[in-house]
């Protein structure tokens, strides 16, 4: 005789009983809910809830969005923003646009990287970035940002500052509010930090001719040997001349095929 079992609606065919939870066990919905209140202001990512199940913790952050907890800002990211007098916060978009990066560095140019290297006091109403990768996800940026994509590979190693002064060489010195002495008296300075010069030199070969062309001569009139600087030379072509810019200056331009003034 087949035992019976207890009656409900679990126990019909076809349905199945829900597990139930165990003993100090939450929901993933309410796990996600207290971290998110806990944690302030910041982006909020599924693999900050790596530990449970992604589809659950999307789910969660739709409803959380739905009630004006998060708001959404890409796929699979949410901000939690912070009360102000103007409404709530908005997301900061130094931060969104690192995340649209997806872990490819990013460095300063146009009149950012002029701001950043000490040659400009300005803060400039439109920042300029440029980076390795070739574009950027799409959704996540704020407008009023500019994009140089497609920077070498070979940047991949640099610090944001040294991106930063490649960038300011790239576009002859621009932004700058020195004048052209100065301007040259600065990056001498900024080449002699530690390491530096070697760090630009190792990635010149990707560079423009021009820019190849001004990091010799701004090494030569740092005093850099010149057998560490003939590779470079060697990439160049004699009968080409360069717009230096106020670079042109240089005692040393001439022998770089800089333009002439």
């Amino acid at each position: 005789m087949r035992e019976r079992t207890s009656g409900g609606q679990g126990d019909r065919p076809g349905v199945k009983r829900r597990t139930p939870l165990a003993s100090g066990e939450r929901p993933v919905s309410r796990i996600v809910l207290v971290r998110v209140r806990r944690g302030g202001e910041r982006l909020w990512r599924l693999a900050d809830f790596a530990e449970h199940s992604p589809a659950a913790v999307a789910q969660a952050f739709s409803r959380l969005a739905a009630s004006g907890e998060l708001r959404r800002v890409g796929r699979g990211l949410y901000h939690r923003g912070r009360a102000t007098v103007l409404g709530t916060s908005v997301p900061d978009p130094g931060l969104l646009l690192q995340e649209a990066a997806a872990g490819y560095p990013l460095f300063p140019a146009g009149l950012s990287a002029a701001s950043v290297l000490g040659f400009s006091t300005q803060s400039p109403a439109v920042p300029e970035v440029s980076t390795v990768r070739a574009s950027l996800k799409r959704g996540l940026l704020v407008s009023r940002i500019v994009v140089r994509t497609r920077r070498p590979v070979a940047w991949m190693d640099l610090r944001e500052s040294d991106g930063a002064l490649l960038e300011f060489l790239r576009s002859r010195g621009a932004g700058s509010e020195l004048d052209g002495h100065a301007t040259i008296a600065r990056v001498l300075l900024l080449l002699r930090e530690r390491g530096r010069f070697q760090r630009l030199l190792s990635v010149a070969a990707t560079e423009p001719p021009r820019v190849r062309a001004l990091l010799g001569a701004l090494g030569e009139e740092l005093g850099v040997a010149r057998r560490r600087l003939e590779p470079l030379r060697q990439t160049l072509n004699p009968l080409s001349r360069f717009d230096f810019g106020p670079f042109r200056t240089l005692p040393t331009a001439p022998t770089w095929f800089a333009k002439a003034a």
